[in-house]
């Protein structure tokens, strides 16, 4: 069986580094949610929340045992470092972006797409609840 899902993630922390969370929501390709994440990280960066959302969607994604995967993030950077555009310099983000390039290897095809904030609002709700939750 050749299942493609696909993954909205988003992370976010209020301050910079601040309280965050992550959220992430799977479908199929006929656009039935197979799960949603939404999970309290404590004191991260915006940047390191959106790695750790998109880490937990492929780790899930792994699980469902995905062949191919489509990721949209509304952060530009990690999409832009994930697909070679920009060097990862900060060190912080360095072993998640290996975390990332790790977990792709599961799968025989992985895209990383950036799509505006509107267009992701399922996947930042989860991670504004996951924050909420906390504060």
């Amino acid at each position: 069986m050749n299942k493609n899902i696909i993954i909205f993630s988003d992370g976010g922390a209020r301050g910079n580094p601040g309280p965050a969370g992550i959220g992430a929501v799977l479908y199929d390709e006929k656009k039935n949610k197979l799960a949603e994440i939404s999970k309290y990280l404590g004191e991260t960066t915006n940047n390191q929340a959106e790695y750790k959302a998109l880490i937990a969607g492929l780790k899930k994604a792994k699980e469902l045992e995905a062949k191919e995967v489509k990721c949209f993030l509304d952060s530009e950077l990690v999409v832009k470092q994930l697909n070679r555009e920009y060097r990862v310099k900060h060190k912080d983000l360095a072993p998640l972006f290996l975390e990332v390039y790790n977990l792709s290897q599961s799968f025989t095809n992985i895209e990383f797409v950036h799509v505006p904030r509107e267009k992701n609002s399922e996947a930042d709700r989860l991670a504004n609840l996951a924050m909420d939750k906390m504060s």
